[in-house]
């Protein structure tokens, strides 16, 4: 995206009654001309273009109110600041506990990061690259993948999450396809590297029925362990850099080891939790008042409880996906590399999520958790680094971290730009491995924003720490 002189922007931005100002070399602030006291910090270092559309976003998403109540209280934004449909990407609000937005988390809810330390050095991985592709390609893409799970299991992971799931399988008289070799201890144990919201409650009355009550013993879920489209991904990527080496430590990293890094969320019933809630905000909106014109409807009182709900359940559907994403990559490596490989969980965190803390319902929608004392990840594209750190729990950026880089062109945007210029998709030493061609051109390297400016900036920002660095080895996307 070309990058517009400042003062044009002020310039544009003041006619639709907007006032932005630079803070700082990394900071943003962003007030509505038309309404008072509605403003917002924008985390976005001086080297990246301003998306007029993406703040006008922003100050819509934060003067959302409800005629029967609730407020929003704050609102900032992350470094993969950008316009998204109807809410940016990169924004995160604070509503009173007694309103939700069901349209800030949208259908893709907890779409997050998982990463397990493989087990395996790059050298010795490099040796059986080739097998080992072969057989997580058929898994992730083709028609090798096998989870059958049983409608009790699904209630009880809709209901309590993971731990409630995997208690559910284990006990279960037999078991086949992936959950056969399935080490029940291990992912047990595994639970504690899960984002505290894995264990809030959810209802399995909001989840689709299909999966509950289907009038069979067994259930082959089509979206269960799927990886889904846009720029979701599973990565193997190389430790190249130990910044913390004390927390290196801890966590078992050393330059030169694998890993696998997943980005997916929860699929068909996170469209099905998410497509009913918008249009119940809406439906529920009092007759006779007047609807926003942002086209953004919140939920207050009773409601905003049971969307709640709802929406964990849909999350708890993803914490499951990327689990038994990284068990066919796990029992996959173990074929190849020792049945001792343990390919560890390191941490998994949510993005596209509303979470009850203390200062309200804080609502991020592309960008995760940055508690005090919380690992976190935020990843490049598909040829840039990524980098695992921890969080600072910085409350003036409400304790939020950027999900990844951001986009600097929209897909369409890059397969147009892309096709009279391949030189700037950046895909030179990429290997991606996708059943869609135009996928690696949509999430091109070229399409980003540079990593090492969004982590600096937040480093700077005192929002989080970073403890390692990754580089990419190959990327399975759908």
């Amino acid at each position: 995206m070309k990058k517009t002189p400042f003062k044009r922007v002020q310039q544009k931005l003041a006619r639709a009654g907007v006032s932005i100002s630079r803070v700082n070399g990394n900071t943003l602030s962003v007030s509505s001309l038309n309404r008072a006291g509605l403003g917002a910090s924008i985390l976005l270092p001086e080297s990246f273009p301003i998306e007029e559309k993406a703040v006008l976003q922003l100050l819509d998403f934060a003067g959302v109110s409800h005629p029967d109540g609730g407020e929003v209280r704050c609102a900032c934004a992350t470094p993969d600041f950008h316009a998204g449909s109807g809410i940016p990407v990169g924004a995160v609000i604070v509503t009173s506990p007694d309103m939700v937005i069901p349209q800030s988390i949208g259908t893709d809810i907890n779409c997050g990061m998982r990463l397990h330390r493989l087990g395996v050095h790059y050298d010795a991985f490099l040796a059986r690259k080739a097998e080992w592709v072969e057989r997580v390609r058929g898994d992730l893409l083709g028609g090798t993948r096998n989870i059958p799970t049983a409608p009790g299991e699904m209630t009880a992971l809709f209901e309590g999450g993971l731990g409630d799931f995997w208690g559910a399988v284990g006990r279960r008289s037999a078991r086949d396809g992936l959950l056969a070799r399935l080490d029940l201890e291990q992912v047990t144990r595994e639970l504690a590297g899960l984002h505290p919201s894995s264990f809030v409650r959810g209802s399995a009355a909001y989840a689709p029925e299909a999966l509950q009550n289907t009038g069979r013993a067994v259930l082959r879920d089509p979206g269960l362990g799927t990886i889904g489209g846009g720029n979701h991904f599973v990565e193997v990527q190389v430790v190249t850099e130990l910044v913390d080496r004390r927390a290196c430590f801890e966590r078992g990293l050393t330059v030169g080891q694998v890993v696998v890094m997943i980005h997916t969320g929860s699929r068909d019933v996170g469209f099905h939790v998410g497509r009913r809630w918008m249009d119940k905000a809406r439906e529920l909106w009092p007759k006779g008042m007047k609807h926003p014109e942002s086209k953004v409807f919140a939920l207050v009182g009773e409601m905003a409880g049971h969307y709640l709900l709802a929406m964990h359940s849909a999350a708890h559907y993803a914490d499951a996906n990327r689990a038994l994403i990284a068990e066919m990559v796990r029992q996959r490596t173990r074929e190849l590399f020792g049945p001792d490989t343990e390919a560890p969980l390191l941490v998994d965190v949510p993005h596209n999520i509303v979470l009850q803390e203390p200062q309200g319902n804080v609502h991020r929608k592309g960008a995760t958790p940055a508690y005090a004392g919380q690992d976190l990840l935020i990843p490049g594209s598909m040829g840039h680094d990524s980098y695992l750190l921890t969080g600072l729990g910085n409350p003036r950026w409400l304790s939020s971290a950027s999900h990844g880089a951001g986009r600097s062109m929209s897909r369409s945007e890059i397969l147009f730009q892309g096709r009279k210029d391949p030189g700037i998709l950046g895909l030179e030493r990429v290997q991606c491995i996708t059943t869609r061609e135009e996928r690696m051109i949509e999430e091109a390297p070229g399409a980003y924003k540079e990593i090492g400016e969004v982590v600096r900036s937040q480093v700077e920002e005192e929002t989080v720490a970073v403890i390692a660095r990754f580089s990419p080895v190959l990327t399975f996307k759908a």
